[in-house]
Order: C-alpha cells, then structure tokens, then sequence
C-alpha cells in the first residue's frame, strides 16, 4: 500500500491533510504575530525597589525613571515631593532592610528621608539594613519627639547625575 492508498482508506483526501496542516500554521503564525504586537505595546517594567521591616515586605517600581537615563534636577526635585508610594509600619526597634534590583546597585544608590540626602556616597549592593529609628529622629508631632511617618526615597545615582526614583513611607508603631 502506498502513502495514497493509506489516506484513501482512513478517508481523507490528499488535499484535505494539506488545508489542515495549513490552517494550524497560519493560525500558530497568527498568535505569535499578535503576542509580539502585545509585547510591543506594553511599557517596560521599571527596577523595582523593596523595603521590609520584619516580615512585612513592600515593592514599587521607581517613581521617575527614563531607562538609565539621567534625570534633570527639576524631575528628581519633583519626584522626591511625589506622594510616597508603598507604606511599610516600624517600631523605633526594629530593623529596616532596603533592597534594590541589581541594575540599580551597578550604578549606585543612595538613600534620601523627607527629599534631603541621608547619605554622602553611593551605595553598590543590594541589599542594606539600617534602624528604623534613623528615620523617625528629630522629627515633629510624636511622642518623645518622634516623627510619625517619614518618606524615604532610594535615589539611583551615577556620576552624579540621578537616574531613577523610588519612594516609600515609613509609618512610626507605636
């Protein structure tokens, strides 16, 4: 029996197994087409930024970033008064731990709390831990003087030139 005679018996006819093979390949080329125009459209997702006291973990994406680019001073001005993004509560003992993506901690990245710089030189890791009472110090409206919330702001930064913004809030436990 021949490849002909098998599609003879089973049915089919030569050109019907063609028109079938085709249809799937040009429906598989179709949703390929459509997954690419999909992915085109959608925004590239920022460096993303987290803070976690405890077990209690918040992320955000940067509130200005242009894709490494430096921003111009007005922007970052503008970014570090921006509402403050993700909310994280602390008690005056516990320990904040700041993560960044590694794109972030290749440039550098430093720390600024209420839009002023807290630091004077770029950090390079990923990962960093420093007291929440660090951040509520010398603040109003508190007891003990304490702030009851401080925006914090993780700055990337090269050069110096700032690159991206990501703000957070830290909100005082009683």
């Amino acid at each position: 029996m021949t490849v002909t005679d098998d599609l003879a018996v089973s049915g089919r006819a030569s050109g019907e197994l063609g028109r079938g093979k085709r249809r799937r390949a040009a429906a598989a080329v179709g949703a390929v087409a459509l997954g690419l125009v999909a992915l085109t459209a959608c925004d590239k997702p920022t460096p993303l930024a987290t803070v976690t006291v405890g077990s209690t973990t918040v992320t955000s994406e940067a509130a200005c970033y242009d894709d490494g680019d430096a921003l111009g001073n007005e922007k970052v001005a503008s970014c570090l008064k921006e509402s403050a993004g993700e909310t994280v509560k602390a008690s005056m003992e516990d320990k904040l731990r700041f993560g960044v993506d590694p794109k972030i901690a290749d440039e550098g990245w430093t720390i600024f709390i209420n839009g002023q710089p807290a630091e004077q030189e770029p950090n390079k890791k990923t990962y960093r831990t420093i007291p929440a009472s660090a951040f509520f110090a010398g603040g109003q409206g508190g007891a003990g003087g304490a702030a009851a919330k401080t925006q914090v702001s993780i700055v990337e930064v090269s050069t110096g030139k700032a690159l991206g913004v990501w703000n957070f809030t830290i909100e005082r436990e009683s």
